[in-house]
């Protein structure tokens, strides 16, 4: 039951930080994509891995662009960043 709770603050959280202004989504953009892994990692060992994998191409779905900025910066290529 905790889990579901924690699932849907963090669902909340991310639709609260998706109404900030740009410059001001950073700081708790990068909070929920560190959370997010734990909290599919606690989905599948409670669930199973198919809920998991599903809860994981929604995560890649919604935070599509700045997981390619990050595998950008990890290849060493320097990507833009919005205004």
């Amino acid at each position: 039951m905790t889990l579901l709770w924690l699932c849907i603050l963090w669902v909340f959280a991310s639709v609260a930080v998706a109404m900030l202004p740009m410059r001001k989504q950073y700081f708790p953009g990068v909070a929920l994509l560190i959370v997010a892994p734990v909290l599919i990692v606690m989905i599948g060992l409670k669930m199973g891995w198919i809920v998991a994998i599903l809860a994981l191409a929604a995560f890649v779905s919604m935070f599509r662009n700045p997981l390619k900025y990050l595998f950008a910066k990890l290849k060493g290529k320097n990507p833009e960043v919005p205004q």
